[in-house]
């Protein structure tokens, strides 16, 4: 299989999830909570390059490491909003969302915020 798939083994079988299809979970999660002003579109080459994140546009990354599914995100609060809870919410929001859509248990969420968007 090719490496951007998520797979999950047990008696049954192996359920390979596209890689694709979990970051379109997250994204969609992170776009229901309130204060998020969206994903990170420049988030900057050294967050990206440390979170190991190949396009920065995309502001998230998925892999499993020791058997736990780890996704970051980098996203941008709307300026007012409290970042520690919106941040809460994105984590909380991720982990149901993924679970409930993959039943891999729950992830570990990194919620990275790398700017505060103004209303124009």
């Amino acid at each position: 299989m090719p490496e951007n798939y998520i797979t999950a083994q047990d008696e049954k079988g192996t359920i390979h999830i596209s890689e694709d299809v979990v970051l379109t979970m997250v994204k969609s999660a992170v776009a229901e909570v309130d204060g998020v002003a969206g994903l990170a579109t420049s988030a900057g080459s050294e967050l990206a390059d440390l979170l190991g994140i190949k396009s920065a546009a995309k502001g998230i990354k998925v892999q499993i490491i020791d058997g736990v599914l780890n996704i970051d995100t980098i996203i941008t609060v709307r300026y007012g909003c409290n970042t520690v809870a919106v941040a809460e919410a994105v984590q909380n929001a991720v982990a149901a969302a993924v679970k409930d859509m993959t039943g891999m248990g729950k992830p570990v969420v990194n919620v990275h915020i790398s700017g505060v968007a103004f209303e124009k």
